[in-house]
């Protein structure tokens, strides 16, 4: 296994722990989920470009007869990419301390304001921050006020 392929090994390893991580660890830290709630999601941009990246060192890596497990592993790593970004939901996790977005946990008691944009965003100013929370549904924004409104 060349120094390559070690590289590559971890950051297939790491992008998977993450994923493991955000679908599974947030549901099980800090306590019971009280409410979930999916999330328009970004960087899709980014993605296609690191997975068009990754095509181009595959085509270079077998059109130069390179070593297979350098292919499979760099095809394992577009697909993690694809699901990190394309197939899993990005979400926010309610919980009775505080909630998780961006896979930090924020305690309600930092925050600040509360204000709802004219585009459907919910903006929380925290003591240094503003998180600008973007749902699927904006039915899900009256959700979360209900939410907050009753457990604050």
């Amino acid at each position: 296994m060349s120094l390559t392929d070690a590289v590559l090994l971890i950051f297939i390893v790491l992008m998977l722990l993450y994923a493991m991580y955000d679908e599974f660890g947030m549901n099980l830290l800090k306590g019971k989920t009280l409410l979930k709630v999916q999330l328009k999601r970004s960087n899709r941009l980014d993605c296609l470009i690191f997975v068009g990246l990754l095509a181009i060192l595959i085509y270079r890596n077998v059109t130069t007869q390179g070593a297979p497990l350098t292919t499979y592993l760099l095809i394992s790593l577009a697909l993690v990419a694809v699901y990190i970004s394309y197939i899993r939901w990005p979400k926010l996790l309610f919980k009775s301390q505080g909630f998780f977005y961006a896979n930090a946990f924020i305690e309600y008691s930092r925050i600040r304001a509360m204000n709802l944009s004219e585009d459907g965003i919910l903006v929380i100013d925290l003591e240094q921050r503003r998180l600008l929370i973007q749902v699927t549904k904006l039915d899900d924004l009256e959700r979360i006020y209900h939410f907050l409104v009753e457990n604050q």
